[in-house]
């Protein structure tokens, strides 16, 4: 298999998501109820290179995995349900300081998923309400996921001119349905690549070969012949 050129992940609490909007994008299905143990991956060749998609667990047990499945990753997709304000605050509670071991340029993505079980999505897409599946008013606004992604920025202190708007890196997605994945990972690819482009372009970090350098010869003491 071909090694990755770059590398994505998903954070999130547990239910909100995160395992079925891949499955979503990556398999054009949506999974009967899952849940990831430890952490799982799809390769997925954008343009002329190779991308991996880490989906992670959100189980506390799990929580510490976080922080090394970040280490290195070009862009972190953080997922929330629309329909749990509290599943918001756990991204900045319990997550963002997994992502200490990303690059120094990572683009983060806030996603609220679910959006087809909210009552405003119905309205707007015509739908009927369903006794099956009951639709509560939205908790989570789209003002509150671009404000948590300026809190980022500001926690990673970037600053907003030279980071990509709130209103680019912000999405409601229903991995149910499929409405709005394929934007979702699809954009964020497409400012991943040239990110990844111009790190090869640059070359290697130099580096210093040890296995060359030769220990000093060992010298007996005077007092000791």
């Amino acid at each position: 298999m071909r090694k990755p050129d770059g590398k994505i992940v998903l954070l999130g609490d547990m239910n909100v998501g995160k395992t079925s909007l891949l499955q979503r994008y990556m398999e054009r299905r949506f999974p009967d109820t899952v849940s990831t143990v430890g952490g799982a991956f799809y390769l997925k060749p954008w343009r002329s290179f190779n991308l991996s998609i880490w989906d992670t667990a959100g189980r506390e047990q799990f929580h510490g995995l976080g922080s090394m499945y970040c280490r290195g990753a070009a862009a972190v997709i953080l997922t929330y349900d629309v329909n749990h304000l509290q599943s918001l605050r756990e991204l900045e509670d319990r997550f963002l300081g997994l992502t200490d071991t990303a690059n120094k340029d990572c683009l983060f993505a806030i996603v609220g998923n679910k959006v087809d079980l909210s009552e405003e999505h119905a309205a707007q897409s015509g739908e009927a309400c369903s006794s099956v599946s009951p639709r509560a008013p939205k908790q989570v606004r789209p003002e509150d996921a671009m404000a948590l992604y300026k809190k980022i920025l500001r926690y990673k202190m970037l600053d907003e001119r030279d980071a990509p708007a709130a209103e680019q890196m912000c999405f409601e997605t229903s991995a149910k349905t499929g409405y709005n994945v394929d934007v979702l990972f699809e954009s964020l690819f497409d400012m991943v690549v040239p990110m990844i482009a111009q790190q090869k372009a640059e070359g290697p970090p130099q580096t210093v070969d040890i296995s060359s350098c030769k220990p000093p010869k060992r010298t007996t003491s005077g007092c000791c012949t």
